[in-house]
């Protein structure tokens, strides 16, 4: 199974493009957001994913009930943090890195996803840390995405 790890789209369009693009070419089963969509209008470029996607609100999402609408035929955007399984993992998808090194000691996750500080964190060991930077590219410079192989947990940071 691969996995497409998204964050911090901010409305860049062509980046988002791009994104979904590379997530359809890598043949991705599904993609996570870690949030901060932004603007309902960026659903008409995550439509075009081969892949259902999971993503949660950022603290820059306000539109939030319009959002969620337009994303309904997409994939689910959840209110905080959110638990999900893949190849019998657990892992957990969140916006802010609220508590990341006790939930990394806890050992309770697979995978731990998680944004907001649009600066790449990956973390290998028994629970794998990903923060895939920022997507859209605005505060850093550089635009990147994750594809994550769950059969080894090898994450690929890509840039877009």
């Amino acid at each position: 199974m691969k996995i497409g790890i998204i964050s911090d789209t901010h409305d860049n369009m062509p980046k988002i493009a791009l994104a979904v693009r590379l997530f359809n070419e890598e043949c991705v089963d599904l993609v996570v957001h870690g949030g901060d969509f932004i603007s309902p209008i960026t659903a008409e470029h995550f439509a075009a994913l081969d892949a259902p996607l999971i993503g949660v609100f950022g603290n820059n999402d306000g539109e939030r009930l319009y959002l969620t609408k337009r994303f309904e035929k997409i994939g689910v955007i959840y209110p905080d943090h959110h638990e999900f399984e893949f190849a019998g993992k657990r892992g957990v998808v969140m916006h802010e890195p609220k508590f990341i090194d006790a939930l990394v000691k806890s050992e309770a996750y697979d995978l731990i996803i998680y944004g907001h500080t649009h600066e790449i964190d990956i973390r290998q060991g028994k629970t794998l840390v990903i923060n895939p930077g920022e997507a859209c590219g605005w505060i850093s410079g550089r635009a990147t995405v994750v594809i994550l192989d769950t059969n080894t947990m090898s994450p690929r940071l890509i840039d877009i």
